[in-house]
């Protein structure tokens, strides 16, 4: 069997097979989508990001306004995952 013989025979295998999975996909019944086992968003509203939007809806304002440097705090906290827990002082090293 010389080259172009089996070349010609490779290309009409590949065809072949082309035109079965082709028959194969239009004969497939579509199923109905299934509920995803993933859960949904959240819709509960967390009070820090309320706090968070009016702060910047504020704009300039919201940089003197303790409640949002305090939201800006337990925001930096949370993203950092440091504890919210207040930290005892520092032992000044025995020294009176």
């Amino acid at each position: 069997m010389n080259s172009k013989t089996a070349i010609r025979l490779a290309a009409i295998l590949f065809v072949a097979i082309a035109m079965a999975a082709t028959v194969i996909e239009m004969r497939r019944k579509e199923e109905p989508l299934q509920e995803s086992s993933v859960p949904s968003l959240q819709t509960t509203m967390d009070p820090l990001r309320a706090t968070l939007r009016r702060c910047q809806q504020m704009g300039e304002a919201a940089a003197t306004d303790a409640d949002c440097l305090a939201a800006w705090a337990k925001s930096r906290d949370r993203f950092l995952g440091k504890s919210t827990a207040p930290e005892l002082p520092l032992d000044a090293g025995g020294q009176e």
